[in-house]
C-alpha cells in the first residue's frame, strides 16, 4: 500500500491516505509514460505550415542560356532552390501530426503518471479547502501554507528563500472531485497552477507539472475511478 500525506489549510499534518499500487499499474513503465506524453505533445501540434517548391513559384522554366559558350556556369531554371526568388527546396506543406494509442495504454499511461508522482513524493492532500466564494488569496495562502513534500525544510533568511521551499512557487496540479466553477476561478489566476478534475487527468498534465495536489474528495474519487478495471467501455478514470 502507498500512502499520501493529508494537510490542512494551514499546512499541519491531520493523517494518511491509502491506495494500493497495483490499482495504478504496479510499477512504473518509463516507456508506456515517454509514448503517450509523445501522443499528446504531437495531438497539440499545429501543421500549419506552407512553403512554396519550385513548381508553385512564379517565372519561366526556360533554360536562361544555353549551355556553353558564355563562360558562365551551366544554368537551367531560374525557379530552382539556388536562385533568388526560386522555390524552397524540400518544401514544407500543412500536415496533421496527430495520432492515437490503444486506449487501455493510455488510461493505463494516467494511472502510471500519479503512481510516479507518489513514488517521488510528488503528491499531497488538502483538506478541508472549501469553495464558499470565488477568491484567489483563500487558494494562494492555502498552497503557501504547504511545504514541498520531496524537499527537507531548512532555516530560510528571507521571504524568497521561503517560498521556493512552499507550494506558492511551484508548479502544480491541482486536483478536484468534479467541476468546481468558484474553486477553477479562484485557482486559475495563480501562476503555475493548473486546476482541473480528477477525470480529466491525462500522463502529460500529471506529468508536466511538478506537483499533484488533491482534495480530500478529489482523492477519494480518483480511488474510486482506479478501482475498476481498464476496459474499453470504462469511463476515463484518471483518464483513467
Amino acid at each position: 500500500m502507498l500512502s499520501v500525506p493529508v494537510y490542512n489549510t494551514k499546512g499541519e499534518k491531520v493523517g494518511e491516505e491509502s491506495i494500493d499500487a497495483s490499482l495504478l499499474g504496479g510499477e512504473v513503465n518509463k516507456q508506456l509514460l515517454h509514448d503517450a506524453v509523445l501522443m499528446y505533445q504531437a495531438n497539440r501540434r499545429v501543421g500549419t505550415v506552407n512553403t512554396r517548391g519550385r513548381a508553385d513559384v512564379a517565372g519561366s522554366g526556360k533554360k536562361l542560356f544555353r549551355q556553353k559558350g558564355t563562360g558562365n556556369a551551366r544554368a537551367g531554371s531560374k525557379r530552382t532552390n539556388k536562385r533568388v526568388g526560386g522555390g524552397v527546396a524540400f518544401a514544407r506543406r500543412n500536415r496533421d501530426y496527430s495520432y492515437t494509442m490503444p486506449k487501455k495504454a493510455v488510461r493505463l499511461a494516467a494511472r502510471m503518471a500519479v503512481l510516479s508522482k507518489i513514488q517521488d513524493r510528488q503528491i499531497l492532500i488538502i483538506d478541508g479547502l472549501q469553495s464558499t466564494e470565488v477568491k484567489t488569496s483563500v487558494v494562494a495562502q492555502a498552497l503557501a501554507a504547504q511545504q514541498r513534500p520531496d524537499i527537507k525544510k531548512t532555516s530560510a533568511e528571507n521571504k524568497t528563500q521561503q517560498a521556493k521551499q512552499t507550494l506558492a512557487t511551484a508548479t502544480l496540479l491541482f486536483g478536484l472531485p468534479e467541476h468546481d466553477p468558484k474553486l477553477y476561478l479562484s485557482a486559475r489566476n495563480i501562476p503555475g497552477v493548473k486546476i482541473a478534475p480528477v477525470s480529466d487527468f491525462n500522463a502529460l498534465d500529471v506529468l508536466k507539472q511538478r506537483y499533484l495536489v488533491l482534495t480530500r474528495e478529489a482523492f477519494l474519487k480518483l480511488k474510486s475511478n482506479v478501482e475498476r478495471p481498464i476496459t474499453r467501455r470504462a469511463d476515463a478514470a484518471v483518464e483513467a
